[in-house]
């Protein structure tokens, strides 16, 4: 099988990177594997806001590396990166094929999560001291500066540990990846919230539907949600500057609507493009 070759030497692996720009290296089998599967102690923590389908990715990653690959030991770390600070006093858990066998029918993770910074000095300790070669990061941008931090340490020592990024996000807002896990099934929730704020506006005199979602810096979800809800007349996102007051912007567009006895749906991120004035309702909702 592809799946059981190693590298050779140090300069076979050299050879396989060198001149690679930095990217996220796509998933997958590869002609060649690093670790010979017998040698590895894999660990697995998972990281930040809960997220559907992080139990999934727990079991699948399991699953693959026992029946796959042949790797006999896997250790889940509880509590995010805390698991991995010997004062949080978090024992590891042994992860079988059979204890992570029906973890997909509950929610949440089955390691459960922290957030915060920890000193990768002392998360290196502790996967040394557990013999890990292999740690799966399960986690959105916080949790994958932090995986940086600990290969930062690795490379320091000159040992030899992988640290694999796993994107979790349900804001889709990490560079370089299409698709994070979560994130359908927010943009889906979000369609909800939409489909329920046209069946409002519409029960109303000049009714507007307005719906503020979730995204911080990225407006995914907003757009992905008038997409799938086709109810939507304006989508406002940080990604694309607009104005809200002038010649041709926003409220003007708005109030034509309006005045056409229709019923308006709006959807918008918290975090709007870079022209966006504010005023307080008062002053706006008389312009209207």
């Amino acid at each position: 099988m592809i799946f059981k070759t190693v590298f050779q030497s140090e300069e076979d692996w050299n050879s396989y990177i060198k001149g690679s720009p930095d990217f996220f290296e796509q998933a997958g089998p590869r002609e060649k594997i690093y670790f010979p599967p017998k040698e590895v102690t894999a660990g697995i923590v998972t990281c930040g806001g809960l997220c559907p389908g992080i139990n999934d990715v727990i079991r699948g990653i399991v699953m693959e590396l026992y029946y796959r690959y042949g790797v006999s030991r896997v250790l889940g770390f509880p509590y995010g990166y805390q698991g991995l600070v010997k004062k949080y006093s978090h024992e590891p858990i042994e992860l079988t094929p059979e204890k992570v066998a029906h973890i997909v029918d509950e929610g949440g993770s089955m390691l459960s999560s922290s957030r915060g910074n920890q000193s990768p000095i002392e998360m290196v300790d502790c996967l040394s001291f557990y013999g890990v070669k292999m740690l799966f990061c399960i986690g959105g941008d916080g949790t994958l500066r932090g995986a940086r931090e600990i290969v930062g340490e690795i490379a320091r020592r000159k040992i030899e540990i992988s640290v694999i990024g796993i994107p979790k996000t349900i804001d889709n807002d990490i560079n370089y990846v299409q698709k994070t896990f979560g994130f359908s099934t927010a943009f889906s929730k979000a369609m909800e919230a939409v489909e329920c704020a046209h069946v409002e506006a519409k029960g109303a005199p000049n009714g507007i539907g307005l719906v503020k979602l979730m995204g911080r810096h990225s407006g995914f979800i907003a757009v992905n949600a008038a997409l799938a809800s086709r109810n939507v007349n304006y989508c406002l996102i940080p990604e694309v500057n607009f104005d809200l007051y002038g010649n041709g912007a926003f409220f003007e567009d708005l109030k034509k609507r309006i005045q056409k006895k229709d019923t308006r749906l709006s959807s918008w991120r918290k975090e709007p493009g870079r022209n966006f004035s504010i005023r307080r309702e008062k002053e706006i909702l008389p312009e209207i």
